[in-house]
Parts: structure tokens; C-alpha cells; sequence
């Protein structure tokens, strides 16, 4: 914990007031101008309005020791009254800029409203023959296609992100880029390094905060005794630092300020700091939202296991809808979890079309078994998450999710049960009556939406419109969108 108590931090008190709830989840949009999505957890969800903070950036003004009280304005020595005539036009700038951020947000909820009427006016989406750049033929992917279109662009536009430059390495500014944790580690070095399109030097420009410590190096650097608390101090520190150091923590109490981590245990490292916990937007592999993740103000991080920090060849391209898929379902791995007992209980050594394996054998391959496979079996283990879903997509493999409380990524905007099929535990007795129900024209939909989402999925290196990075910080852009400062 040397390097987490080195900060030397004391503790500010933030004069904030949060008056009132606005979150919301972007999707579609009332008559009224009021942007609304659909709930993230299961399936098709229901249409759901949610509120967030509303905060007024004059109430928000962190008294930093020294500076000058508002009611001494009313003082009567020049040097005390032109002290306070700068605080008030610093004060002002502040909020001038503030406005101007908003003002932009405001701009692109009006765009992402015109689109959404637009699309209102189709009978159908699937009577659009182009959607502005999203071809007609993969719309059926998106919840609403012209929202998500329009809300990228509006993002691409004019969404910054501000990285905290306090901490070093390797803790802080880097992260894991193999192994089961690649997400978290590629995420931070493309913002640190590669996004020069939305990372701001300026703060006063920027939407929101990044926070770019890594959970996983915290646990394999700091936490010798495997217990949570070595890291809810790092985190803690953390935030003392750039809460004294800067103004924009406290001026919202963290909602605007997010973190990225793939490691199982970065919930309980976020309990470090309460408002991190409760306000601040959580990027988090392990979405189990009966474990405290929120997804109306949280983000549901893809999880994908790359051993050598690179897409093994098999990966890298789809089979062709020829290839023959002998076997109607396949798992292999680990015995952990509450889901997998299940699975292997009932199915492995049963049946020569369900083909489920603790481990396979060495001389038998993992992805040749995926590639003469219909469906790839993902059941959460320890945590939610499975890297088996994207590795399910990336080899034209129709997921079953066997999970409780996942909240899948970017269900915000994608259709997850246009290429996946999302399965009850307890129906797992009935797993091949229930794969050999589906229809010959409903497989090829879900074949089909596989490879057109496929890469919403993938991660690039530098990253590329439309990616995984990008559909990630699209995902940070939609809460940030649905809060306002004021």
C-alpha cells in the first residue's frame, strides 16, 4: 500500500447539493424531448424512464483553504473587494463554460430526437433502406437503428474525455493486455495513447472524468493478502488526490467520473468511495445486477480471454454458412460457479449431439469444436461474465447465455436476442429440446445477426468506428448525455 498512501492527501468538503434526479438510458424519445431506453437485464426488457442528478454548477464551488468567503464581497478594502470581483468572474467563466458543455448535449438529445421521429415515420425498420449508414439489412440488430446512428455521430462530434494524469504507473496509465482481462487493459492504453479524437487536455471541455486505474495490477501489485481492502484504499486515495487537486469531482460528486476495470473483484474496489460507488459511471466486466451493479448509470464491459494479447488465428474470420456444424451444442471448462454444476450434471457424457466437457482432452480443439457446432453453450462461472459469448460471435456460433443477473453489453442499444438466445438455469434439463425447436429460418436470423454485430465486438489495435472500444465509450457517452450540470 506504499505506493497508495504516498498521495498525502486531506479531505475536502464539497459544497454540493444534488437537487434532483435526470438519468436516463438513451434509446428512444417521448414527445415531450425526454430521452428514454430500454432496461438492461434480460431479454427484450420493457421501455423505462430513469432519473439521474441534476446539479447546479453555482452550488457546486469547492472552498479551497485560503480562498475568499462569498459574503465578503460586501467588505470595504480595495484589495478585498478586487479579490472577490475575481473569484466572482472566475466563478462566472466556470460557469460559462459549464453552460457551453451542456448546451452541446442539449444539441445532440435534439438530434438523436429528429432521427427518432424520423424513424417513427417508417412504417417499419425494416422499411428503411438505408439508415444514414446503417444498411438496412443489419438494422434488425439495433433496438432503433436511427437513434444509435445518430447518437454516434452526435458522440463522434463532440463527446471528450479528460484522463486524471495523478498516479503512476504501473497501478495507474496502464493495464493488463492478455489473458482473461484484455478489455480493461486495451481500453486504458487506447485512451491513454491512441484516442486523440476524444481525450481533452482541458477539463473545463470535457464531459466526463477518466479515473485510469487498473483493479487487476491493483490486486496483483498491492493486495497481498487477497482480501478486498488493500484496493478500497487505493481507490479511496485516489479520489482524496483529484478531489483536492481539481474542482470537478466534487462538483458532481463523481457522476460525471468513471472507471474501467474486467476484474472480478472491481465492485468490491469501487466501495472504496461511496459516491464512486453509488454516482460514478462503473465500467465493469463482472454486471451482476444483484450485486450492486446499477445499468442506469453503469456499463456492462465485454469480457474476451486473449492469451498472447493478440485474436488467435482461428478468430480472425468467420466459417462460411457452409461449413458443416455437425453437433447441436458444445462447452468445455472449468467446474466453478453455481450454473456449470448444472450443465455438466445433466449433459456431460450424455449425449453425442450435446458436447460438454470439464476440460478437453489436449489432443482435441477448443475452437474446431465451436466451428462444427449450431450452439456454444456460455454459462457464467464465478462471476456473470463469459469470454465465451464473443468468442461464440466471433466463430459464427449461436450463443446460449446460461446466466442469472448478467446485464449484457451495450443491450442499450443491441438486440441481443437477434443473435443469441438467453436461457432460464432452470430450464437446463431441457437444453436439446428446447435448441432443436429452433426453427431452420430462425437460425439463419441468428446466424445472420451474428455476423452483422460481430464487429460492435471486436477489438482493434489502433481502434476502428464502430468497434468494441468504441461501442464502449458509446455506452459512457449515453449516461453522460442523460445527466446535466447545471
Amino acid at each position: 500500500m506504499a505506493a497508495a498512501r504516498s498521495f498525502g492527501v486531506s479531505k475536502l468538503t464539497a459544497a454540493a447539493s444534488i437537487v434532483g434526479f435526470f438519468m436516463l438510458i438513451v434509446l428512444a424519445v417521448d414527445r415531450f424531448g425526454v430521452i428514454k431506453f430500454y432496461g438492461s437485464g434480460g431479454g427484450g426488457g420493457s421501455l423505462i424512464e430513469l432519473r439521474g442528478f441534476s446539479i447546479s454548477s453555482v452550488q457546486l464551488q469547492t472552498r479551497v483553504p485560503g480562498s475568499v468567503e462569498p459574503q465578503s464581497v460586501l467588505n470595504d478594502t480595495a484589495s478585498e473587494r478586487i479579490a472577490n470581483f475575481t473569484l466572482l468572474a472566475r466563478k462566472s467563466g466556470e460557469a460559462r463554460r459549464t453552460e457551453a458543455v451542456e448546451e452541446g448535449l442539449a444539441r445532440a438529445r435534439a438530434a438523436i430526437r429528429m432521427a427518432t421521429m424520423k424513424g417513427e415515420q417508417s412504417a417499419t425498420n425494416a422499411s428503411i433502406v438505408q439508415v444514414d449508414g446503417v444498411n438496412s439489412s443489419s438494422s434488425f440488430i439495433y433496438r432503433d437503428p436511427r437513434a444509435f446512428f445518430q447518437s454516434y455521430m452526435e458522440m463522434e462530434k463532440r463527446f471528450k474525455v479528460y484522463l486524471y494524469e495523478e498516479g503512476e504507473r504501473p497501478i495507474v496509465h496502464s493495464g493488463p493486455c492478455k489473458d482473461i482481462y484484455s478489455t480493461e487493459g486495451r481500453f486504458i492504453d487506447e485512451m491513454e495513447h491512441g484516442s486523440r479524437r476524444f481525450r481533452t487536455r482541458d477539463p473545463r471541455a470535457a464531459h466526463v472524468f477518466f479515473m485510469p486505474f487498473s483493479v487487476t495490477w491493483m490486486v496483483e501489485y498491492i493486495n497481498k493478502t487477497l482480501k478486498y481492502a488493500p484496493l478500497q484504499h487505493f481507490v479511496s486515495d485516489y479520489v482524496k488526490v483529484i478531489s483536492s487537486k481539481h474542482p470537478f469531482w466534487n462538483r458532481t460528486q463523481g457522476a460525471d467520473h468513471f472507471m474501467v476495470s474486467c476484474h472480478d473483484w472491481a465492485p468490491h474496489a469501487s466501495e472504496g468511495n461511496s459516491n464512486l460507488y453509488n454516482n460514478s459511471i462503473r465500467v465493469l466486466c463482472n454486471a451482476n445486477s444483484s450485486e450492486g451493479f446499477n445499468p442506469q448509470k453503469d456499463v456492462s464491459l465485454p469480457e474476451i480471454k486473449l492469451d498472447s494479447g493478440h485474436f488467435p488465428p482461428q478468430l480472425l474470420s468467420i466459417p462460411p454458412p457452409t461449413n458443416p456444424r455437425p453437433y447441436l451444442a458444445f462447452f468445455a471448462g472449468g467446474l466453478h460457479g453455481p450454473v456449470r454444476p448444472i450443465l455438466l450434471d445433466h449433459w456431460k457424457g450424455k449425449d453425442p449431439d450435446i458436447q460438454v466437457y470439464e476440460y478437453l482432452p489436449k489432443e482435441l480443439d477448443y475452437f474446431s469444436f465451436m466451428n462444427k457446432s449450431k450452439f456454444c453453450l456460455c454459462p457464467s462461472g464465478y462471476e456473470v461474465a463469459s469470454p465465451r459469448i464473443l468468442e461464440s460471435i466471433y466463430t459464427g456460433c449461436v450463443p446460449v447465455i446460461l446466466s442469472k443477473s448478467y446485464v449484457l453489453p451495450f443491450s442499450d442499444v443491441l438486440r441481443w436476442e437477434a443473435f443469441s438466445i438467453q436461457f432460464d438455469v432452470e430450464e437446463i434439463p431441457r437444453l436439446k429440446q428446447v435448441l432443436e425447436a429452433v426453427t431452420d429460418d430462425k437460425y439463419r436470423m441468428l446466424l445472420e445477426g451474428g455476423g452483422a454485430v460481430r464487429h460492435h465486438f471486436i477489438l482493434n489495435q489502433p481502434a476502428k468506428r464502430f468497434d468494441m472500444f468504441h461501442m464502449i465509450l458509446h455506452s459512457i457517452w449515453l449516461r453522460r448525455l442523460n445527466l446535466r450540470v447545471r
